[in-house]
């Protein structure tokens, strides 16, 4: 069987990724399949250069992940992968799919096989260390469901007219003593940036700085709804929203994500260090 190499694999544009384009599935390894996109591009968009004003995790869960064991009978797992924030890459999700499928009917010697050649190739596709935990069918039934806590935005009765992101609609009362939040909406939906295909998540905002008003909070985040980008960069265009127009101490955004061709990705950013690892808790719409 090929081996992988730890060499970094150099960044290209969405435009030449596989995505929207007929696809052959390969069925035996290779690595080659995953297509790097480099971060920096939609980070300039939004005014990010330099020091990242966040820290965080993008945290994929893959579904659809198998291989043959040495004796050619096919095994089963669930794999999430936590990248940090600060790598210079995404993976576009296609490529990922695909990289994953090349296992389909590539006999490895075991789960331990599996995580290391994983985590030395994503680690070389998104530039940066990558964990790689695999859940295996013995343990399928401890995977528990939880919905994120915080109080629900989409209470709110509100009139909406606008269906594209508006910075200008996030307030809060820099006269005000501080307070601490935690806000979720089950609203947010965007699409992605190559073919145009809904993107459904929620959001969840925890936040120490002057209360954000929360009707033009919810209104901003329904925006999204024609907006075309990747999760990763949705998510990270809100913290900077947020943070320029609010003002808070402490902010953290965190939104999960429906899975697309058996996986899901679920990005957390944060810029307060005593902010804790999210939970990886699937929720009712995952």
């Amino acid at each position: 069987m090929t081996t992988s190499s730890n060499t970094s694999v150099p960044p290209s544009t969405p435009e030449l990724s596989q995505l929207g384009k007929p696809s052959t599935y390969k069925a035996e390894y290779d690595p080659s399949l995953l297509f790097p996109i480099s971060r920096e591009g939609k980070r300039q968009e939004i005014g990010i250069t330099g020091t990242l004003p966040f820290f965080g995790l993008d945290i994929w869960n893959a579904y659809e992940v198998s291989w043959l064991n040495l004796r050619g009978k096919p095994q089963v797992a669930i794999a999430s992968v936590s990248v940090p924030a600060d790598s210079p890459n995404i993976v576009e999700s296609k490529s990922f799919k695909l990289y994953l499928n090349s296992f389909n009917q590539t006999r490895l010697a075991g789960t331990e096989a599996l995580v290391n050649l994983l985590q030395t190739d994503l680690s070389a596709g998104f530039g940066s260390g990558v964990q790689v935990t695999l859940t295996t069918q013995e343990n399928f039934g401890k995977l528990a469901m939880q919905e994120m806590d915080g109080l629900l935005l989409d209470r709110l009765d509100i009139e909406v007219d606008s269906y594209t992101p508006d910075p200008a609609l996030l307030k809060a009362d820099q006269q005000e003593a501080p307070v601490e939040e935690v806000l979720v909406s089950h609203l947010l939906k965007s699409n992605c940036l190559v073919t145009g295909q809904p993107d459904w998540g929620s959001v969840q905002i925890r936040y120490v700085g002057p209360q954000i008003d929360q009707e033009g909070l919810l209104r901003y985040l329904i925006g999204f709804r024609n907006h075309n980008e990747f999760h990763e960069q949705c998510v990270e265009r809100i913290f900077n929203d947020i943070m320029q127009h609010c003002k808070p101490q402490k902010l953290s955004v965190y939104a999960r994500y429906t899975r697309r061709g058996g996986l899901d990705i679920n990005p957390w950013r944060s810029n307060f260090t005593t902010a804790q690892r999210p939970s990886n808790h699937r929720n009712a719409r995952q």
